[in-house]
């Protein structure tokens, strides 16, 4: 039987909200539960007890309405709480008293804190000017911010008035937010002037003058200072009326009690975007009631956030997690924001920041983990981190290898969260419990509520093997819809159409002995050789152990005869790949999975192509090496390292290094 790496308290147990919650169960439901797995059978075999339970639990402000559930025909159809009324906004804003709501750290070392208070009344103010400006339900706010807390207040003004907010980050090129942000004809965008990223400070005006001249819906463009004063506004049309300054628009507006209108539960809240990678990037309407609920359920009873909890994402705007963080206001949490590289001046930066301000939640990436490994760097030394309980990390899969990291390196005593979802359901399907053990390499269990399965080709569930992850059973967060998808064409293509009636996520996946789960890779990126299906992260858990190895990126090349796997990989400064180093890590790939799982060819090269989100983007690599044009570079944070790619294939007298 595998060991677990890391326990709960008693302590802990005792105090967890997931103990309160079945305490509350067996108080008000005479319902008890011996373990996990019983209660989230339970949370699906009874969704409208369920999802009852949680809006009670997590004390949703709103009328509930008399029914829960209503099954359509297929889970498209499917209607949680059709005569709710709430609004996302008030949920987000019940505090007003003087305690900190939101901290905030800048690359350029700006600080800054907002009480409760603070916090609504500066939500009370732009709330005003937004009506003032017409601003009404369903209208969209398309922003490009930074994670700054102006960025927090303008998204709760605008859903506060039913309007739909989506945004990009403003390290997004023109034609990537003209891509996302035309297809919704929004009449307002918002945007800062500049951003810091590094040692660099870059201006946006000329960006966002392009991006409003090519968006022809919008009736006003708010510029706000990204450092509280700056002259970059002073160019961008002091004459035209279309362009409004971000103080001279709240300057007439004094702080009032917000009016909260309540909407359905599925109305309309984001719209978030898929990453491109081979298009125009699809528009995922996401609802109020939906993304309220199950946020609160991950955040309470997944992960432990409580009253004055301080919860941690480094993340941007254009990421779901920007969105999943904020809802912490909800269950009354602060707020930590921070903005700028997570390596600059040092890689300790994130870690100074977790001391000096009490962090409890620190969610960030698998990279991220994986680059501090890679630099030997070990924060167990140098930083205290005794108010850290949690650590989240999604975007791709957590190696064995890096939960050791974590655990050896970061802190001995954290429950380690690999957590996966997505934007399509703006949350998580399998993620972290507070109440268990931690195993190595293994996302904990499936979210409560959420009928998590894996299942293999011909549709038949399967455990201790790898197959396609897959939800039976509709759950609040599903898309409202696709954007221009009247009929629902795209959205049932994206999901349904491997399995009538099931929500096929493209996860290659596994659960496990413990009843946990592993993500092997994207289905889409599935390699199969011979016909046996493997996982792309299966490879690159192997590579990671080698030294030399930075990046990483597989694919499987279609020939004539077969599939021919390739491996690419980008080394560490001053380091050249040669057949010994070949041999390291075919061997080492052999000998820590399959001899199936040894590439035909590697190539070394200078960097590896991901998404803006931290995802490698391994069908764009597959595209180039197949001859195929990557239809959206604007998708990906470094679109030049796919020029090593295209060289590579239009030199066909380069010696193959095997």
């Amino acid at each position: 039987m595998k060991k677990p790496i890391w326990h709960p308290s008693g302590l802990r147990i005792a105090q967890a909200n997931l103990s309160a919650y079945l305490d509350y169960l067996k108080d008000s439901y005479e319902l008890e539960f011996n373990d996990y797995q019983a209660l989230h059978q339970w949370s699906i075999d009874h969704r409208e007890l369920f999802w009852s339970s949680v809006w009670d639990f997590c004390e949703v402000l709103g009328d509930r309405g008399t029914r829960t559930l209503i099954e359509g025909s297929s889970m498209i159809d499917t209607r949680f709480f059709p005569d709710a009324k709430l609004n996302f906004a008030e949920n987000l804003l019940r505090r007003h008293d003087s305690d900190e709501a939101i901290i905030f750290w800048a690359q350029n070392k700006l600080h800054r804190r907002l009480s409760w208070r603070e916090l609504y009344d500066e939500v009370s103010r732009l709330q005003q000017a937004f009506r003032d400006l017409g601003l009404k339900p369903g209208d969209r706010v398309a922003a490009y911010m930074a994670n700054t807390p102006e960025t927090v207040i303008a998204m709760l003004a605008c859903t506060s008035l039913g309007a739909i907010w989506c945004s990009c980050s403003p390290d997004f090129g023109v034609q990537g937010v003209v891509d996302r942000f035309e297809q919704l004809s929004p009449t307002i965008l918002i945007a800062h002037d500049s951003y810091y990223y590094a040692e660099k400070h870059l201006s946006n005006s000329i960006k966002i003058e392009r991006v409003a001249n090519k968006i022809p819906s919008l009736k006003q463009v708010i510029v706000l200072p990204y450092t509280g004063s700056s002259n970059d506004q002073d160019t961008l049309h002091k004459s035209n009326e279309t362009y409004l300054r971000w103080h001279d628009l709240l300057a007439p507006y004094k702080a009032s009690s917000i009016k909260f209108p309540r909407f359905s539960f599925d109305h309309p809240l984001y719209i978030l975007f898929s990453s491109g990678t081979t298009g125009v990037p699809k528009c995922i309407i996401h609802s109020a009631g939906g993304t309220l609920l199950q946020h609160l359920k991950e955040h309470q009873l997944h992960c432990d956030i409580k009253p004055n909890s301080r919860v941690f994402y480094y993340t941007t705007t254009s990421w779901m997690m920007w969105h999943w963080q904020v809802s912490a206001l909800a269950s009354n949490a602060t707020l930590i924001l921070y903005d700028g590289s997570p390596t600059y001046p040092s890689n300790s930066i994130l870690f100074d920041y977790i001391d000096a301000e009490d962090v409890t939640l620190f969610g960030t990436s698998a990279k991220f983990i994986d680059t501090l490994k890679k630099q030997q760097a070990k924060p167990i030394q140098t930083h205290n981190l005794e108010s850290l309980h949690v650590i989240t990390s999604t975007g791709s899969t957590l190696s064995p290898e890096h939960f050791d990291y974590v655990y050896q390196y970061i802190k001995t005593d954290v429950q380690l969260a690999s957590i996966s979802g997505g934007t399509d359901i703006i949350s998580c399907f399998v993620l972290g419990n507070p109440l268990a053990p931690v195993y190595q390499g293994e996302i904990s269990c499936p979210g409560l509520g959420m009928a998590v399965e894996v299942w293999d080709t011909q549709g038949h569930p399967v455990q201790q093997s790898k197959g396609e992850l897959v939800c039976t059973k509709a759950f609040p967060s599903m898309p409202i819809g696709f954007w221009n998808d009247a009929h629902h064409d795209k959205y049932h293509a994206a999901y349904f159409d491997n399995f009538a009636n099931v929500w096929t996520h493209g996860d290659f996946a596994e659960i496990t002995a413990q009843h946990g789960f592993i993500i092997h890779g994207r289905s889409d990126t599935t390699l199969n050789p011979d016909g046996v299906r493997i996982g792309s992260a299966e490879i690159y858990r192997q590579v990671e152990k080698i030294p030399e190895v930075l990046d990483s990126v597989v694919i499987a090349k279609q020939l004539q005869e077969g599939v021919q796997i390739i491996l690419f990989v980008q080394l560490i400064q001053g380091t050249k790949l040669n057949i010994a180093l070949i041999e390291r890590i075919k061997e080492q790939i052999k000998t820590g999975a399959t001899p199936r799982h040894v590439p035909d060819l590697i190539y070394q090269v200078a960097d590896v192509p991901r998404t803006r989100s931290g995802k490698i983007a391994e069908l764009a690599v597959k595209d180039i090496v197949e001859g195929r044009e990557v239809k959206n570079l604007n998708a990906l944070a470094n679109p030049e390292a796919l020029d090593y790619y295209k060289n590579m294939v239009k030199d066909h007298h380069k010696k193959l290094i095997m």
